[in-house]
């Protein structure tokens, strides 16, 4: 699972990274700070399962806040995108290439509209926000589009060796992850590879199906940012965000300054801070309260549960322990449509090769090897291997 970061320079990715990762990046005004792309490990929120069957879960890896189960996904933050970087301009060919393998794309915009194009400050509302989002999704359609005008020779050629339209998109597409669904409905849409017209059309298609956008409308606590998304809000898939926020609350917290749970709407101030970091954190509390919190966390989220519609699957044996009494010490993101014999396939090929059933761990029902998993099950696995 890997989500990508994306926007002009100077829009706070660096800081939307750092808050969701705790790495320590480089945040600068100065547009062009992420030279190489940043990699991390962020979280996304599952109410955990242990406190529901009444025990404390151990996670191999994550960890847990209260109740709340944070699951690691991976963050990728790339070079500020500038008009036109599909031809190669400011850091535009290393940019698409980092971005080959997201899932989904949160497009990091600075909602309060202080800064140009390429990243310089030009004063609070100055810049048409929505702009930003527009030539961001232009330059990846494009990138898109160059990619197809580049190999349609070549797929044209082995159409006429017989070999079948949806094949070939998946061969030649594959760093876009396009696979068969997604190649079927480009068949569908648009014809046989030989009858296409409007390779325009098919770019954002594709880029549509394997890349969905979603927006963050960061600085959010800047003037003239509440007004700017406002205007955008009917318009785009927007959350409101404020990273800045976010990092210091995260700081706070392990510094053992508050307790804070990411995604909340407030946090709790344990230790009596100094009176400027009582002036910040109030500040902090102030803009939550007004937008239900710094929002960081809700988008991803949303990119993960929403827009591509995963879910958390817990792998829960009878005596909920593994072999080392770790207990519930798992938690695996799977796909939509996933079912017992794909989550099987995820723990271990052995499993999945000699599986029977699976036993819901909340009901004791059985369910069959092709029963579509829901968000949040319990699942024991019940293999011929481990009968024996």
């Amino acid at each position: 699972m890997i989500v990508g970061l994306v926007g002009k320079p100077s829009s706070g990715k660096s800081t939307f990274f750092a808050s969701s990762t705790m790495a320590v990046v480089e945040i600068s005004e100065r547009p062009f700070t992420t030279i190489k792309p940043n990699i991390g490990t962020a979280y996304v929120r599952v109410k955990d399962l242990g406190s529901e069957l009444g025990v404390k879960s151990n996670p191999r890896e994550g960890f847990i806040i209260d109740d709340i189960r944070f699951v690691p996904i991976k963050l990728i933050d790339v070079a500020g995108l500038i008009p036109e970087a599909h031809k190669g301009k400011g850091l535009g060919n290393q940019f698409l290439n980092d971005l080959n393998q997201a899932y989904v794309l949160i497009n990091v915009v600075d909602v309060s509209g202080s800064t140009n194009e390429r990243g310089e400050f030009v004063g609070y509302g100055k810049y048409d926000v929505e702009e930003e989002i527009k030539f961001l999704e232009k330059e990846i359609n494009l990138w898109y589009l160059d990619v197809l005008k580049r190999n349609l020779e070549k797929m044209r050629r082995l159409r006429r060796a017989q070999r079948e339209s949806s094949e070939i998109l998946v061969e030649m597409l594959s760093s876009f992850r396009v696979n068969e669904e997604i190649a079927s409905l480009v068949i569908e849409r648009f014809g046989e590879i030989e009858k296409w017209e409007s390779l325009e059309e098919i770019a954002v298609f594709l880029r549509e199906k394997t890349k969905p956008i979603i927006i963050a409308a960061n600085k959010i606590d800047l003037p003239f940012a509440e007004e700017n998304f406002n205007r955008i809000k009917d318009k785009y898939d927007v959350i409101p965000t404020f990273a800045e926020g976010e990092l210091a609350l995260k700081r706070a917290s392990k510094a053992g300054l508050v307790h804070y749970v990411p995604g909340e709407s407030d946090f709790e101030i344990i230790k009596k801070p100094t009176e400027e970091q009582e002036q910040a954190l109030e500040r902090i509390r102030s803009i939550m309260k007004k937008w239900g919190g710094t929002g960081v966390q809700k988008i991803l989220d949303h990119a993960v549960f929403d827009v591509l519609e995963y879910k958390a699957v817990f792998p829960a044996g009878a005596k909920l322990k593994d072999k080392d009494g770790n207990v519930l010490p798992d938690c695996f993101l799977l796909e939509k449509d996933a079912r017992v014999i794909d989550f099987a396939k995820k723990i271990h090929s052995d499993i999945a090769k000699n599986l029977l059933y699976a036993i819901d761990i909340r009901t004791k029902k059985r369910l069959a090897k092709d029963y579509v998993l829901k968000h949040r099950d319990g699942i024991e696995l019940v293999s011929a291997a481990r009968r024996k």
